[in-house]
């Protein structure tokens, strides 16, 4: 997974991070608990589950994996032009602080709704107006040698405010996958996290020769 989460060139604080992944509540429907977490009305009406696909599970039983922070990837620090992110020098850290999913039939198999929160701290050196948070979400079969099942990166754009410290929200809608067998669902699991690398551009399309 090392290239899936990619740290970079990025020197994070020495801070304490609390992260609270969110439970199944059996009782209470997913799309409620994302409007709970994530500040939706809750007089806003349910959507409609998708009918029965012949030959596949039922909603209620389909196997949705525990959403965690990737190690090493819950903090995302950028210094000043050419100074690294240490000190006086860094310009902003974002965090990640709770987390959320849902997943639904598709016809790709499944399709995961991964919500994301955080939060952006202004720096000694002074964060510009807006900041581009870069985020990654995977699904990973885990075990001996942990395989990518499925891997996209997000970028969000948060508008800092006076007083430096700006919650921002993020939910990736598309993330898709083959149905996992009964033998490995369990061991699936969705790894979320920064990942400067989502910054970079998009790599230019070659022309063809003449």
């Amino acid at each position: 997974m090392r290239n899936v989460l990619r740290q970079g060139p990025v020197i994070v604080l020495a801070l304490s991070v609390s992260l609270a992944a969110v439970s199944p509540v059996s009782a209470q429907s997913l799309t409620d608990r994302f409007k709970g977490l994530f500040g939706g009305k809750s007089d806003e009406p349910a959507q409609p589950k998708p009918p029965p696909v012949p030959g596949q599970p039922a909603e209620d039983d389909l196997d949705c994996p525990q959403v965690t922070v990737r190690a090493g990837a819950s903090t995302y620090a950028v210094g000043a032009t050419g100074k690294p992110a240490v000190g006086n020098e860094i310009r902003f850290q974002a965090t990640i602080t709770k987390m959320a999913r849902e997943c639904a039939r598709s016809a790709e198999g499944i399709t995961a709704r991964i919500g994301i929160q955080g939060r952006v701290i202004a720096g000694p050196a002074g964060a510009p107006s807006t900041v581009e948070v870069p985020l990654r979400v995977a699904v990973v079969q885990g075990g001996v040698g942990e395989k990518v099942i499925a891997s996209k990166a997000y970028r969000t754009t948060v508008g800092m405010q006076e007083g430096g410290s700006v919650p921002f929200t993020f939910v990736a809608e598309d993330l898709s996958y083959p149905a996992p067998s009964a033998a490995v669902a369990d061991t699936y699991v969705f790894y979320v996290g920064f990942d400067p690398q989502a910054l970079a551009p998009e790599p230019k399309a070659k022309g063809k020769k003449k």
